[in-house]
C-alpha cells in the first residue's frame, strides 16, 4: 500500500469532446456573423492566473459573498452531506475553495476538475503536501459538454462542487441541461453544489467585470493570445478593447473584445477581417433572481436548500 507521506496526486487528461474539437468550434465561432468565443479559452496558464487577481479585486465581490456563506453555513451543508464524499471540484481552478471545506467535508477522495491541466498540475502538487492522506485525482478536460469520469474516481457518494457564478455562463435552457447531466453521474446518494450569482443593480455588477485597475480586460483580451496558440493565428491584442456591460433585458452580464480599427486576422482557413467596432463575443454571466432558484422547472432543478450571503449578494445551492 502506498504510504500517505509519499503519495502523489493522479493527473488524467481527457479528451471528452463529442464531434467538434477546440479548433473547429473557435473557427466556427470566429467565422460567425456575430463572432464569439466560449468563455472555457480564458484559461490557459495565465488566463487563470489572472482570474486569480480578480478574484482579489475589490470590484468583485463574489468571492467574498460566496466565502461568507460557507463560514456562516459551512457546518449545515456539511451536515446535509455527511461525511466521507467523492468531492468532484468543477472547474477547479487553485483548489483553494474546494480545500477550505476539507476539514468540514472530511472527503473520502478529491477529484479536480479543469481545462488548465498544467496549472492544475502545479496546484495539486502543492495541495498533496499539505494533505498527504488525501487521495486526490486531477481531470484535465474540458467538461462544459461532457463530463468524463474514468474508473478512478469513486462513485460513492458524489458530490460535485460547481463554486462561483460559472453556472451562469451557460444560457438558462443550456445550465439545466447540464445539470441534469451532473445529476445522472450522482448516481442515488450524489449531491450538486453549486454557485449562484443573484440580479443586483447595475453599479455593482458592471464594475465587477470591469475593475479600474484593468484585471479583468486584460483577462479577456488573453484570449486571443490562446486562439492564437490553438489555431496559429495573428490577432494582437493591441487592436481591441474590453467591452463590459449588463444586457437587462437578458439579465446577464455580456463580455466582448472591440476592433479598435479594420483588422485582417489570419485563421487557418483564410483572412478574417474584423471592422471598425466590430465585436467578439467572449462570456455571458446571467445572474439569477431568488424565485429562479425556487422554482423546480428552472435552470437549476430539484434544489433541497439554498444559503444566501447577508447582503443576498450570491447563493449557494444543493441539489441532487
Amino acid at each position: 500500500m502506498e504510504n500517505a507521506t509519499t503519495r502523489r496526486p493522479l493527473l488524467i487528461e481527457i479528451d471528452g469532446r463529442p464531434g467538434e474539437g477546440p479548433r473547429d468550434e473557435l473557427l466556427r465561432g470566429l467565422r460567425s456573423t456575430q463572432p464569439w468565443i466560449a468563455p472555457k479559452h480564458f484559461y490557459d496558464r495565465l488566463g487563470s492566473r489572472l482570474f486569480e487577481a480578480i478574484c482579489e479585486l475589490p470590484e468583485y465581490y463574489l468571492p467574498r459573498a460566496e466565502r461568507e456563506i460557507m463560514d456562516a453555513h459551512g457546518a449545515e451543508i456539511a451536515a446535509a452531506v455527511g461525511p466521507g464524499c467523492t468531492l468532484i471540484d468543477l472547474g477547479a481552478g487553485n483548489c483553494e475553495k474546494a480545500e477550505r471545506l476539507f476539514a468540514l467535508l472530511q472527503p473520502a477522495q478529491y477529484v479536480a476538475v479543469d481545462i488548465s491541466a498544467e496549472f492544475l498540475r502545479e496546484k495539486l502538487e502543492c495541495l498533496q503536501d499539505r494533505h498527504p492522506r488525501l487521495e486526490i485525482i486531477g481531470l484535465g478536460q474540458d467538461f462544459s459538454r461532457r463530463l468524463v469520469l474514468p474508473p478512478s474516481v469513486s462513485s460513492r457518494k458524489r458530490l460535485f462542487f460547481y463554486p462561483g457564478s460559472s453556472i451562469g455562463n451557460f444560457p438558462p435552457q443550456e445550465a439545466k441541461e447540464f445539470i441534469s447531466r451532473i445529476q445522472v453521474l450522482c448516481g442515488n446518494d450524489g449531491k450538486l453544489l453549486v454557485g449562484v450569482d443573484l440580479v443586483k443593480e447595475k453599479a455593482t455588477l458592471e464594475p465587477a467585470y470591469d475593475d479600474a485597475l484593468g484585471v479583468t480586460a486584460a483577462f479577456n483580451l488573453n484570449v486571443l493570445n490562446n486562439v492564437n496558440r490553438i489555431l496559429g493565428s495573428n490577432f494582437d491584442v493591441r487592436d481591441w478593447r474590453h467591452v463590459a456591460f449588463f444586457n437587462e433585458h437578458e439579465s446577464r452580464i455580456e463580455m466582448h473584445l472591440e476592433a479598435k480599427k479594420e483588422i485582417s486576422v489570419l485563421l487557418p482557413d483564410g483572412p478574417r477581417v474584423f471592422r471598425a467596432g466590430e465585436r467578439i463575443h467572449t462570456e455571458n454571466s446571467y445572474k439569477a433572481s431568488e424565485a429562479a432558484l425556487s422554482h423546480t422547472a428552472g435552470p437549476y432543478g430539484r434544489i433541497r436548500r439554498f444559503w444566501f450571503d447577508s447582503e443576498k449578494r450570491f447563493a449557494v445551492a444543493l441539489a441532487n
